[in-house]
């Protein structure tokens, strides 16, 4: 059997590089923009212990990716999961949704960017208003610097993984600077105060509503530990690494998050903080609480850490978004243009233009879609969450008595146990998106922005579905694994 062309990715990344990837894409903008509207709907406490829960989760789950990393290090992270757990058909599923998510997390990047520059410039943000979207106005100002930034991050990880791998490291480590001088300051300044933290809960909500409120967006926070297996292929190191670095990555970002919920909080007393948004109509209301303590300084230190958390997750899920594109053209079940590799940088460039070209798309929606877009997100990380969890399971076993398949040869019952709470997991997040009756349901918006979604991947599957489906077995597995038996 002749086997089809099989490209592959350059090993230029190093560990700390990859560190910075999963670090600074699961901490972005969200740390920096959302802390008000996540203590609005569970109360400060609420939001800490929500956001933490979400990191053990997340680390659990972390448990599954690290096993497969290792096993599988190639290109193409759950959808090549889906593919060894379940096959073609669930892996171009699980493939297309964490597209999905990756995707909305780079227009959500961008769309920050221009959140912030109106923050900072206001009167030269608002010249040519347009129209308003759920009350939110939209300018052209705002359009182009979201715009010009995803066309500069799309030119940047055009030359190189290793290029966007330093420069993630770089802004990693200055967003840490940032939150670390914004915690000093509130320390040792007058007005913040862990009192103004009271009530722990929001009290429209009992405090288990309020945490799971918070859980469920836990796929949106942290996307972005599983950029490590998306990068797998690129390793200058040996895989089994990738599980500590998505441990400390994990870490890193949890306390990040909690760090600046607990900041912006303990400004003032937390519910006058957001009366007095609401009633000034803030666009960003964490700006204006560290403002509050810190002045103009302050202003300038979170305007420097947030913009690092944009340039992280800009880099980082062009990266992803890419290389699973990239993976999924490869195995054929995207047309062949995805596939390709740009002839001076070795980079998946079509990857990249096809995430630059739908994500121009957001900035014309304003401020109102960033929301509906983070639940939409957070669906398509789930599924895929699902499907590593899952076909680790399959490959752990309780004992020696377990019948073997494939690599589950190894008799690791807590590794089980971790990858079967993993699934649970994954199966939770999603109730608690899609059920009407959860307290964190999507709205509609976002339902009919997810619905839109699914039909594009339905007229991508159906255009190239017969090709997919009559490629062997044997030649699939190398297309995608680069080896014909899954357990040699």
């Amino acid at each position: 059997m002749v086997q089809r062309e099989r490209k592959k990715l350059d090993k230029t990344l190093k560990p700390h590089w990859v560190w910075a990837i999963a670090f600074g894409s699961a901490i972005g903008w969200g740390a920096f923009v959302l802390p008000t509207d996540w203590i609005s709907q569970a109360g400060p406490i609420g939001v800490v212990i929500g956001i933490l829960l979400g990191a053990l989760l997340m680390m659990i789950i972390g448990v599954s990716y690290g096993f497969l990393i290792e096993k599988f290090p190639v290109t193409g992270g759950e959808f090549a999961y889906a593919y060894i757990g379940f096959g073609r058909h669930f892996a171009f599923m699980a493939g297309w949704f964490l597209t999905l998510g990756y995707i909305c997390i780079v227009a959500l990047n961008a769309s920050a960017l221009a959140l912030l520059a109106k923050f900072l410039f206001p009167d030269f943000v608002r010249t040519g208003n347009l129209y308003m979207v759920a009350g939110y106005e939209v300018s052209i100002i705002q359009i182009a610097i979201a715009s010009l930034a995803l066309i500069i991050f799309a030119l940047l990880n055009i030359r190189g993984a290793s290029f966007s791998g330093q420069t993630q490291f770089v802004f990693s480590m200055i967003l840490i600077l940032g939150i670390t001088l914004l915690a000093v300051g509130a320390v040792f300044t007058e007005g913040p105060s862990l009192s103004n933290i009271t009530p722990a809960f929001t009290p429209e909500k009992s405090a288990i509503a309020a945490i799971l409120t918070i859980v469920a967006i836990a796929p949106f926070a942290y996307v972005g530990f599983d950029n490590i297996p998306q990068t797998a292929e690129e390793f200058t190191f040996e895989p089994k690494k990738a599980f500590s670095l998505i441990i400390w990555s994990l870490l890193a970002a949890g306390l990040a998050y909690s760090a600046m919920i607990l900041i912006t909080a303990s400004t003032m007393p937390w519910q006058t903080l957001l009366s007095q948004i609401e009633a000034n109509q803030s666009v960003w209301g964490t700006g204006d609480a560290i403002e509050g303590y810190l002045g103009r300084a302050g202003v300038l230190i979170i305007g420097i850490a947030v913009s690092m958390g944009i340039f992280t997750g800009l880099n980082g899920f062009y990266i992803s978004a890419s290389r699973l594109t990239f993976a999924m053209g490869r195995a054929r079940i995207l047309p062949d243009v995805f596939r390709k590799l740009h002839p001076k940088y070795g980079t998946p460039y079509v990857g990249i233009l096809f995430t630059l070209a739908v994500c121009l798309i957001a900035p014309w929606f304003g401020r109102e879609a960033l929301l509906w877009v983070v639940d939409m997100s957070s669906t398509g990380v789930a599924i895929a969450y699902f499907f590593c969890t899952a076909t680790a399971y399959k490959f752990f076993r309780w004992s020696e008595n377990q019948p073997s398949k494939g690599y589950a040869d190894t008799v690791s019952p807590g590794r089980k146990l971790l990858s079967l709470i993993g699934m649970i997991s994954s199966v939770g997040f999603l109730v608690l998106l899609l059920f009407p009756w959860s307290p964190a349901a999507l709205g509609i918006e976002s339902l009919i922005a997810l619905l839109v979604w699914i039909a594009i991947g339905v007229v991508f599957y159906l255009t190239n579905s017969k090709r997919f489906n009559q490629i062997e077995e044997k030649e699939m597995n190398y297309l995608i694994l680069e080896k014909e038996e899954i357990g040699k």
